[in-house]
């Protein structure tokens, strides 16, 4: 009884078991239930125009919530148009203008403030790595090489281990084949990403 219980234990331990930093698979509930598979996918926006950061800073970043007032500001004014009807909102649509201290006609709400969505992050590396996404858009590696195919997914999963033998096999095949047929130089010198 108890070899079974200690069998059972490690065999549940071992499937568990990740390297440290690997969170490959890992895809947490958003508080806000955005699909990228409608506005990546089906819509076809660019990961860079919610993005922008990727081309100008080391970090991505998520997008403030006015990007996404860029287009729901109108998104169901004009659908309320279309149809002759009220404007449809959904829960998840609900819970942005909520954050922004919106109502129903999106005017700000007297007396509230915005709150931030509390998004939690996908993709990581340790502290000890350093990473620079203008680099990799600069050398015009698409966002799906590192994060899979982002417009087949409702909620984002890590898809790559984006561990440190990943990235430098990554790094070795683009030296010998390049980018998008380019030539390029992805450093394999330790101080690129340790230092």
């Amino acid at each position: 009884m108890l070899a079974t219980a200690l069998a059972v234990s490690l065999v549940t331990l071992a499937a568990a078991w990740r390297l440290p930093g690997s969170n490959q698979g890992y895809e947490p509930v958003q508080p806000i239930a955005f699909s990228h598979k409608l506005h990546a996918g089906e819509m076809q926006l660019s990961c860079l125009y919610c993005h922008a950061g990727a081309e100008t800073s080391r970090y991505a970043g998520i997008p403030a919530l006015n990007v996404c007032m860029n287009c729901h500001a109108k998104v169901t004014t004009s659908f309320a148009a279309q149809q002759q009807a009220q404007p449809m909102e959904s829960p998840e649509l609900r819970k942005l203008y909520d954050a922004l201290a919106l109502d129903a006609a999106l005017m700000p709400v007297a007396g509230r403030s915005p709150k931030p969505i509390a998004w939690q992050k996908v993709h990581r590396v340790p502290d000890f790595v350093y990473f620079d996404h203008r680099a990799h858009i600069t050398a015009a590696v698409q966002c799906r090489q590192c994060h899979g195919s982002i417009e087949t997914m409702d909620r984002v999963r890590q898809v790559q281990s984006l561990a440190m033998g990943w990235c430098i096999n990554c790094h070795r095949d683009v030296n010998r084949t390049g980018v998008a047929g380019k030539p390029v130089h992805a450093s394999l010198d330790c101080v690129t990403c340790h230092y």
